[in-house]
């Protein structure tokens, strides 16, 4: 008996699309080449369920607001994997973005999220500032604090996926795909192990969307797009007051500092990666950007940014473009193969964050 969708790719968007699928009563079939879920970049993000403070400042508020709103479905279908944690964006004197910036950025994040009490913010006074985790405070102006949420991104993978063949979904681990062949009523899959047939077929493989295209027969057109790996360090120390939004001082882009499984993670970056997508690596230029800005805003007493416990890199597609990644838009795409009935779409792009929502879209 063939399948109504196969999916193909065991990320986060390859994962919610499978359960949308299933919750709607289909058959499904999704199939990974590792052979564990989350292998790429759902488990190499920054581990956040937000809406994108720092997008405010490109202007693209309709994804902040879709994201808010997907924060808050989130928090309520599954509290046991994503919760609230107090964020802190500490003002200083040479900052590039001063304290009535940050309040109008807040206030607007508020305004977006539909003014519930999870998106108020306050200033923090002056006496508490000695209690954030050895932030330095010379200079010091400001200190913000607002809320947003956090995840572990592999197991929140990992638990959509198990609540997807709880409803009957199967799941194929380490098979890779060779060729996809679009017939006039439906799809046929060859793996490395089997064939499959099925109405229609997901495309979900991330940063690897234009090489599974590549072996679409009829040939489907390949979008220009670009990798862009970030980095993210751990190192020794313990933050209990939650996360800090800073600015690194090299080029005041923003960067995270952040408890993670009782030590400190620090990211990430953004450079442009060429290659393959499974041999993205830190570089020693990111380790030294990250550990820079540690140790420019913290006592090495609570982040340790002399030793790295562990350095990761993960990729986001985005589309090819001459500017900086940093200020692209981060919209998710859908790539079909014909207008009407379609049997073939392609996810390029995606938020942790917003995951459901592309998986409903699919």
């Amino acid at each position: 008996m063939s399948d109504d969708l196969i999916v193909i790719g065991g990320g986060i968007h390859g994962v919610a699309t499978a359960f949308e699928a299933t919750r709607r009563g289909w058959r499904v079939r999704l199939i990974e080449q590792y052979p564990r879920l989350a292998q790429g970049t759902s488990s190499r993000s920054s581990k956040l369920i937000h809406g994108g403070l720092r997008y405010l400042e490109q202007g693209q508020w309709r994804l902040v607001r879709e994201s808010l709103q997907a924060r808050r479905r989130l928090l309520r279908l599954a509290p046991e994997l994503v919760e609230l944690t107090d964020f802190h964006i500490p003002v200083f004197a040479d900052s590039r973005r001063g304290a009535l910036t940050i309040r109008a950025g807040l206030s607007l994040y508020a305004l977006l999220g539909g003014l519930h009490a999870d998106n108020r913010f306050c200033r923090l006074p002056r006496r508490a500032w000695s209690r954030l985790d050895g932030l330095h405070t010379a200079g010091l102006e400001a200190v913000f604090r607002y809320r947003d949420g956090r995840t572990d991104d592999a197991a929140l993978t990992r638990a959509l996926m198990h609540a997807a063949c709880d409803r009957g979904a199967q799941l194929q681990l380490g098979e890779t795909v060779r060729q996809v062949h679009l017939h006039r009523d439906g799809v046929e899959v060859e793996t490395d192990r089997a064939g499959y047939r099925a109405a229609a077929v997901v495309n979900a493989t991330g940063p690897w969307i234009d090489q599974l295209l590549a072996r679409v027969e009829p040939a489907q057109p390949l979008p220009a797009i670009e990798r862009v790996a970030g980095t993210h360090i751990v190192v020794p120390g313990r933050l209990r007051r939650g996360i800090y939004y800073v600015e690194a001082p090299r080029d005041a882009r923003a960067v995270f500092v952040m408890p993670w499984r009782g030590q400190v993670m620090i990211g990430t970056t953004e450079r442009v990666h060429c290659g393959d997508p499974a041999a993205v690596a830190p570089t020693d230029q990111e380790i030294d950007y990250l550990r820079e800005t540690g140790a420019h805003y913290f006592d090495t007493r609570h982040v340790d940014t002399q030793q790295i416990i562990d350095a990761f890199a993960g990729l986001r597609v985005l589309p090819r473009a001459d500017d900086s990644p940093f200020g692209r838009p981060r919209d998710t795409r859908l790539l079909s193969d014909r207008a009407t009935r379609p049997r073939l779409v392609s996810i390029l792009g995606g938020k942790l964050t917003a995951h459901q929502v592309t998986a409903e879209r699919v």
